[in-house]
């Protein structure tokens, strides 16, 4: 069977491999934006992680004529009402990197004890087709907020963000165990039960 290429709409390449490993199994060549520099940068002024997913998906599915799948995620902190949310990837500003997030997250929650750093990360995951066919699917990680960064895999607040049931931040487990409990993979497992049809009618 020809292989079919989908478009992630990321230009991140941690996000990219992680998406790689996690769907290896189908028959498809994975592509990022790199892959195609007219697309212009998509402002995520949606609300929610649903809203910012779905624009993504069917701008890069109608500019590029391929199924993409765009995934907006981020953290949710109890104690601070639910942000840095949909701000989570420009929480210290426009421009600024993962270590300039997750170290204004730690200083805003300095002397917060652990039983109040309870947090979770969130992942809205879409697909679409050229003909704006779309889904959109979630899926959620707790954890806490720890008072250090430690580890250095993974990417944005991982460092920050201790899972319990394995005693390590993100950025502590190998990836293959991170891939298997976080919130973008419960809402890959959601995206794969219905990504068949997607590529059957694309057949």
């Amino acid at each position: 069977m020809k292989r079919k290429e989908v478009v992630l709409a990321t230009r991140n390449e941690g996000k990219l491999r992680e998406f790689k490993r996690i769907l290896e199994s189908f028959n498809i060549d994975l592509l990022s934006l790199k892959a195609f520099p007219d697309i212009p940068e998509i402002v995520e002024d949606g609300s929610t992680f649903e809203e910012n997913a779905l624009k993504k998906a069917l701008t890069v599915a109608s500019s590029t004529k391929r199924i993409a799948i765009a995934d907006d995620s981020g953290l949710m902190v109890d104690y601070l009402e639910g942000k840095p949310g949909v701000m989570s990837a420009r929480y210290a500003g426009e421009n600024a990197g993962d270590k300039d997030n997750y170290i204004k997250l730690l200083k805003i929650l300095r002397g917060v004890p652990d039983h109040l750093r309870t947090a979770s990360f969130k992942c809205a995951l879409a697909v679409a087709t050229p003909e704006e066919k779309h889904d959109v699917v979630t899926g959620e990680c707790s954890g806490i907020i720890t008072h250090e960064p430690r580890g250095n895999a993974g990417f944005g607040y991982d460092p920050v963000f201790y899972y319990p049931e394995y005693g390590k931040t993100f950025a502590e487990l190998e990836p293959e165990m991170k891939d298997s409990v976080s919130h973008r993979r419960r809402a890959i497992e959601k995206l794969l039960l219905i990504l068949p049809r997607y590529l059957e009618q694309e057949g």
